[in-house]
């Protein structure tokens, strides 16, 4: 099975020769990796869990992941498909998989899915958090998880700002040079700014996130949380549709895929196909 670089398989949803589907929950530290897909300057997430499963099932496997996480960027719920002969349960392929992975990546689940299932050909709902320690010195304990800021940051004015995300808009204005897209438009469902102690979380579900998306979106709102410029300017930077018109990208450290939440009409488990027919 082929596939283009970390997309969807050149033969997905043509499951053959008695190979079947399995889907893996994917969470992982990205400190160590060159971002989710493959590249040849350096390792990254899914060349491990590639390796690994090629070495477990002992066939050449292509594996194909729901997003393509940036170097250093982490993730407690990614999704990924393959196709396998393998005659081990599909439940159990996680658990034997885990034994042969680095500690800084875990498959939380496997599943058998449809043939024709694939995370990015079903409408979802992606879920991202951006954390931010807020303090006058560093804690070591969360460099590697958070960004930090030592300027005060208004917590109010930075939720007025995310207001303005939510909705269906052109995000051109937050997306780096050279994303390949057909589309600049998404659609945010949920933008929430709030703090507990020293950290600062950003949280935004949407139906998709362009290229730096949400790193972008969090060095704005930071830019508002020092009073560099008004909440009521998001809406500017969004109808500008020009990257400089944005804040800056902000550090990748602090940002983690939570999760991906796949539509509950879109046909997933060889169950549901049988309950619904």
């Amino acid at each position: 099975m082929t596939a283009a670089a970390g997309g969807v398989p050149a033969d997905a949803g043509k499951a053959q020769n008695g190979k079947k589907r399995i889907e893996l929950l994917v969470a992982y530290d990205g400190t160590n990796y060159c971002g989710w897909q493959m590249q040849k300057n350096g390792i990254t997430v899914q060349e491990v869990l590639t390796r690994e499963l090629s070495r477990l099932l002992k066939e050449d496997i292509s594996l194909s992941g729901a997003s393509r996480t940036d170097s250093g960027v982490h993730a407690r719920g990614n999704l990924a498909v393959f196709d396998t002969c393998t005659r081990i349960p599909p439940e159990k392929i996680s658990y034997a998989l885990n034994e042969r992975l680095p500690d800084d990546i875990v498959v939380r689940r496997s599943a058998q899915v449809l043939a024709d299932f694939h995370p990015l050909r079903c409408k979802s709902r992606k879920t991202y958090e951006y954390r931010i320690l807020n303090h006058r010195f560093r804690d070591p304990l969360e460099r590697l998880y958070s960004t930090f800021v030592h300027a005060p940051l208004d917590v109010e004015e930075m939720q007025r700002g995310a207001s303005y995300l939510v909705g269906e808009h052109d995000f051109a204005s937050f997306c780096s040079a050279g994303a390949q897209v057909s589309t600049t438009v998404r659609t945010i469902y949920e933008a929430s700014v709030s703090k507990k102690e020293d950290i600062i979380t950003i949280r935004l579900t949407g139906n998709g996130f362009l290229y730096n998306m949400v790193r972008i979106i969090a060095g704005t709102l930071m830019q508002i949380g020092m009073h560099a410029y008004p909440p009521e300017h998001m809406a500017e930077i969004i109808a500008a549709s020009d990257r400089s018109a944005a804040g800056p990208t902000a550090p990748a450290e602090g940002l983690t895929l939570m999760q991906i939440e796949i539509d509950a009409n879109e046909p997933r488990y060889p169950q549901e196909k049988e309950d619904r027919d």
